[in-house]
Order: C-alpha cells, then structure tokens, then sequence
C-alpha cells in the first residue's frame, strides 16, 4: 500500500486519491456547501490517510449529523467514503437513488442478511477502496458523549484482511444539531474539530486464532483510540469504555424496584 502522503489539502480535495465521477463530484459538492455554512472547520491530521491501497476508517459517532462531518473530511482527503447504511435508506425518495449511486453499502440490520455486511466491506477493502465504520454500531449510549465499548465487527475485518484500521475523531457537531434540543438544527457556522490518527496497532492479534477473546481485545484498543484522540481534542480525562450493557441492567432493576410488593 502506498505510504500516506504528507501534503494535507483542507481547503480543497488533495490530489492523487480516488478517481471520482461526475455525480460523485456534484453529491459531494452539495454536502461540501451544506457543512461549509453550518461549520467552521478546524482540520488536522489527514497526512495519515493513505491517498491509495485499502484501510478502515473508523469515527466515534455521537451526533446524528457527524456522519456528514466526517464525509466531508475524507472526501477532501482525496478518497471516495464508502460507509455501511441501513438498507431502508435505500427506500427513501430522493436520498435513496443517490446513496445507491454513491456506491454506499447497504444491509438490514438484525436479519440473517446482516451477516453478509463484513463480507460485502471484506469484498471493497480487496478492490484498494476504504470503508468507513462506526465501530459501536450506532451514536454512543455514553452520557457525556464519549465512545462507548465497540462490536467486533471492525476488529474481524481489520484481522481478516490485513487492511489498517485508522481513527478519526471529530467533536462539535452537537452544536449543529442536537435530536434532544428545541429546536434540534442551530443556524450559523460553529466550530467542528476533526483529527485522524496513525493507525491503530493490531499486531498482537494478526496472527493469533480468532476467537471471541481475540476479537474482544483488538475491539477495544481500537475504542481507547478513538477515545484517547477525542480526549485530546476535548480536553480533560476520559472515562474508562462505557458499556452500554450498563443501561439495560441498571433499567432492569429500576423496573424490578418499581414494581409492588406483595
């Protein structure tokens, strides 16, 4: 794989990467314009992602708008993001056709299909193209928005294909849009920091057997990292990985210390 360059273009697309055809470059315009209005950016890092060869990005995903944050970035680093969405996206009017025309990945979560997603992202990665993940599966349980424990999904892949697993951390979307604010999108441009990272080292686990150990463990040093990076953008402390099993049994016993006695 080509080694990553270090002429980082935040302004406009770095040359060199991915050929892109002329509705990805329109698509991408029009996200391009819509987050340059709604953010102030505040760039760094890109000189580590590889211009060419396969990788996995992976982001901590805290906002229902950061997908679009971190689309841009990597599209002005020179690649083509192909992300993995829910299959009923595909059946909205308008967005639909062009999330299939984009290339984007498709798969119904919770059907026996779903297992068919790392072999659909295994099969990209061998093509020289990137992926781009949210390990956790969804926007963090976390309470203060930091990334919570991750699924094994990436760290198979990760191990599987060899490719690199690189972070990318971002924080101020919440700014821009809050599902649990009045209203939920603020106007005017705020400040939206988006950093990526060397790639998270694996090694350890390449050449082990995969097991569910295996797989545990790589997961999780892939979650510190991005913890870790958010932490330095954030500032302060990070918290020790949330897991979001937490929320289930500490609900399970409030509905069981609800309940009448007898």
């Amino acid at each position: 794989m080509t080694e990553p360059t270090t002429e980082a273009q935040y302004t406009f697309r770095r040359r060199g990467g991915d050929a892109i055809s002329p509705f990805i470059q329109v698509a991408a315009g029009i996200v391009k314009g819509g987050m340059l209005t709604l953010s102030k950016r505040e760039w760094s890092g890109m000189e580590h992602l590889p211009l060419e060869g396969p990788a996995i990005f992976v982001w901590n995903h805290y906002s229902d708008i950061d997908p679009l944050v971190v689309v841009h970035y990597i599209y002005n680093a020179g690649r083509h993001p192909r992300f993995l969405l829910k299959e009923s996206i595909l059946r909205v009017p308008v967005v639909g056709p062009i999330v299939r025309k984009s290339g984007q990945i498709p798969v119904k979560r919770g059907s026996a299909e779903a297992g068919d997603a790392l072999r659909l992202l295994a099969g990209e990665l061998a093509k020289g193209r990137i992926v781009v993940m949210a390990p956790e599966g969804t926007v963090t349980k976390e309470p203060n928005h930091w990334p919570m424990r991750g699924k094994t999904g990436v760290a198979r892949l990760a191990i599987e294909t060899g490719a690199p697993v690189i972070p990318i951390v971002q924080w101020g979307a919440l700014a821009i849009h809050d599902r649990r604010r009045r209203p939920k999108f603020q106007l005017g441009r705020k400040p939206v920091t988006v950093r990526a990272l060397p790639p998270v080292d694996l090694d350890e686990w390449r050449d082990r057997p995969i097991t569910r150990e295996t797989l545990t463990a790589a997961a999780d040093r892939i979650m510190e990292a991005l913890r870790d990076g958010l932490a330095e953008i954030r500032g302060g402390t990070p918290p020790p990985l949330f897991d979001p099993r937490q929320l289930r049994r500490e609900d399970q016993s409030s509905h069981e210390e609800s309940e009448p006695t007898e």
